[in-house]
């Protein structure tokens, strides 16, 4: 990818969608403008992904002019393991282990994206899961409001715990913009022994 939305940077650190704006914000980190029709988003490099997996771990307890040393330094010395913040000081910042669990992380959403398709032939574009008919969004909600994989899978069997799995973290990742009052699948059926609406979950009573 040549860029990662805030909802991306936010579902691979672990980071709330808030702070990642904050830090967009505060000029902690710059993304690059990019078009996408009519609008234009905000994308972020791996390096401001490293610098954000930081701020996740705590790196955000430091005043906002350490924090944008600590930024810049990941943007020129982006293969570096260890560097020494500051003239003077003992403030070391390891890098390494933020790489590794964002490169990890890049390479799950890699393969999510390879698990879903958005086709506006099948369910007028909601993300399905690729050979079936199943929202991502659906089974993202039906695990919110509460349903274990195996009911979900007793209703669904095209799915897999794998694919299961995935879904919040799609959804938090792949925001949909816009939803309708009306969701495409309404009215759609389960091929399995049993479907679970979402009337029949705990909450929804």
């Amino acid at each position: 990818m040549n860029g990662y939305t805030p909802a991306q940077a936010a579902a691979i650190t672990g980071l709330p969608l808030a702070a990642v704006h904050k830090a967009i914000d505060s000029r902690l980190i710059r993304p690059r403008p990019a078009r996408a029709g009519a609008t234009v988003r905000r994308l972020l490099t791996k390096e401001q992904l490293i610098y954000l997996q930081l701020e996740a771990e705590g790196l955000r307890l430091l005043p906002v002019g350490t924090r944008r040393e600590i930024a810049e330094s990941i943007r020129r010395s982006p293969e570096a393991d260890l560097m020494a913040i500051g003239n003077g000081t003992a403030l070391f910042v390891e890098f390494k282990a933020a790489r590794r669990k964002v490169e990890g992380r890049l390479k799950q959403l890699a393969h999510m994206e390879e698990m879903v398709a958005s086709d506006p032939e099948i369910m007028r574009g909601t993300p399905v899961f690729k050979g079936t008919r199943i929202p991502v969004d659906l089974v993202a909600e039906m695990l919110a409001k509460g349903a274990t994989a195996e009911e979900i899978l007793e209703g669904y069997p095209a799915l897999t715990r794998k694919k299961i799995a995935i879904a919040p973290l799609y959804m938090r990742a792949f925001p949909r913009r816009g939803r309708p009052s009306r969701r495409p699948w309404q009215g759609e059926k389960a091929r399995g022994r049993r479907s679970l609406p979402l009337s029949a979950l705990p909450g929804n009573a």
